[in-house]
């Protein structure tokens, strides 16, 4: 089975890799050490590279890497700490979960402790104020385009990376040998509005009594790491969203897949009964221009065959809509609106080719990168760097052909092609190991330009459902 969760362990017919809350203590001061000494059972689950398959573009012969992490480390630093950036609009409504710092609960209960602020009453005087903000919030959100703004360098990083006991060793890019931090250090501002204060605790409130699941690849994977709290947050591992020969979520590194696109009964019968479901799929429809679908239409595994029966070759775009309209016609038929939101990713580009941003001279894929792509003219051209944006309008298109379900497109795609520099890049694993010294000094064939580093840009993403969960409460 594909599903890994927080919290509390899933049925015996669906085993997950579970990630354990603390047990219930008596409130009160909570210190940093003291939270995650609480945290003692956190599951790690093998997150294998899904970019084995992908073949990088010709390039010069690689720098050594190790020196010029060196150089790089004193010149970002000084650059950055040296420029004024934009000033962001003024801010209301803050409070200690504004500076972004993770909440550790007790297993939602009355009480609630934040690590690294201070707690406030939940009392119906805090309650009032709580949904006056959130009302204030939805009113803002009128109108704003939340994915149309620019990336503003804050000073301060969203969370420390060593406070995050959930985080595995695949994304803890500066425990992994990474010399700059300033990746975690850009805030997304809206243009003429701006992304609600993040609350954990009116999050949490929401979360109360209810599942929340990611269901996807591994850039859900990703993000679900990212949303690092004691309630039931899940991962489900279904790359196509249909079946495919990719669905062993540990064993799944297939150079020659096939999908069934029109099987999805045996995933979603795991997405029933959840309140919040996040789907995405994209990088793995990457690898061939053509896919191969099975030609039966029965279940992949009925009769004989399986997938070594027969397939056709589908134009890439045509197979993703085909898939989605299969995907569309479940939540259509089987979600309940008033009981479930949910939610679209779209695509999570990878950076692959230097030369698409003016990378210098002898730059290999995204390695070295430390700072996003600013003052971008989109209208002149703009960024071309590989993404598939015929598979975005396909998701678009069929989102608005729904019927019943109001599905939420959360539209990262643009602006994370300027983040560049938020790779995990040489600073994480191969095959289940962290790469040695002498894989690092070799980017063109050990980068990993797809994943993320955490803290840094799915906590961006985050924050987007954030805004659409809390704002919709009120």
């Amino acid at each position: 089975m594909q599903m890994q969760q927080r919290r509390k362990p899933p049925p015996a017919a669906a085993p997950v890799a579970a990630k354990q809350p603390s047990p219930r203590r008596t409130p009160g001061p909570l210190s940093f050490a003291g939270a995650l000494l609480s945290l003692l059972l956190v599951a790690t689950f093998l997150y294998i590279n899904d970019h084995g398959n992908m073949i990088p573009p010709h390039a010069s012969p690689d720098p050594d890497l190790r020196l010029l992490q060196e150089a790089a480390h004193q010149k970002v630093n000084s650059i950055l700490l040296s420029r004024h950036a934009p000033a962001p609009p003024p801010r209301t409504n803050t409070s200690s979960s504004d500076q972004h710092l993770r909440l550790i609960s007790m297993p939602m209960s009355s009480e609630l402790e934040l690590v690294g602020g201070n707690s406030t009453s939940t009392g119906s005087s805090g309650v009032e104020i709580q949904f006056e903000q959130q009302q204030q919030q939805q009113e803002n959100l009128r109108g704003c385009e939340l994915y149309k703004g620019r990336w503003v360098f804050d000073a301060a990083p969203l969370y420390r990376e060593s406070e995050c006991g959930f985080l595995t060793e695949q994304v803890t890019c500066m425990r992994n040998g990474r010399r700059d931090d300033s990746y975690q250090r850009w805030r997304w501002q809206p243009e003429g509005c701006d992304l609600p204060s993040f609350d954990a605790r009116a999050l949490l409130e929401r979360l109360r009594n209810k599942r929340m699941m990611f269901v996807g690849d591994s850039l859900n994977r990703n993000q679900w790491e990212s949303m690092e709290y004691n309630a039931t947050v899940e991962f489900y591992w279904a790359p196509f969203l249909v079946q495919s020969n990719s669905d062993d979520p540990q064993v799944h590194s297939v150079r020659d897949r096939v999908i069934a696109w029109r099987s999805i009964a045996k995933h979603a019968s795991n997405w029933k009964g959840v309140h919040y479901l996040v789907f995405n799929t994209y990088i793995w429809w990457l690898n061939n221009f053509q896919i191969k679908v099975l030609k039966s239409r029965g279940a992949p595994f009925a009769g004989s065959g399986g997938w070594s029966s027969r397939y056709a070759l589908v134009d890439r775009a045509i197979a993703y809509r085909e898939v989605l309209k299969t995907w569309a016609k479940w939540v259509d038929r089987r979600i309940d609106p008033n009981k479930t939101q949910v939610f679209f990713m779209a695509m999570s580009p990878n950076h692959f080719m230097p030369e698409a941003w003016g990378g210098s001279a002898g730059a290999v894929k995204c390695a070295m990168e430390t700072q996003p792509i600013v003052n971008l003219n989109r209208t002149s051209g703009g960024l071309d760097i590989g993404t598939d944006w015929r598979l975005h309008g396909v998701a678009r298109g069929v989102l608005r052909s729904m019927r019943r379900v109001g599905v939420r497109f959360v539209d990262i795609t643009a602006l994370s092609e300027l983040r560049k520099d938020a790779h995990t890049s040489v600073h994480t694993l191969r095959q289940g190991k962290l790469l040695t010294p002498e894989q690092q000094a070799d980017p063109r064939t050990y980068a990993d330009c797809i994943h993320w580093c955490l803290p840094g840009l799915p906590d961006t993403w985050n924050h987007f459902l954030y805004a659409h969960i809390v704002a919709h409460a009120a």
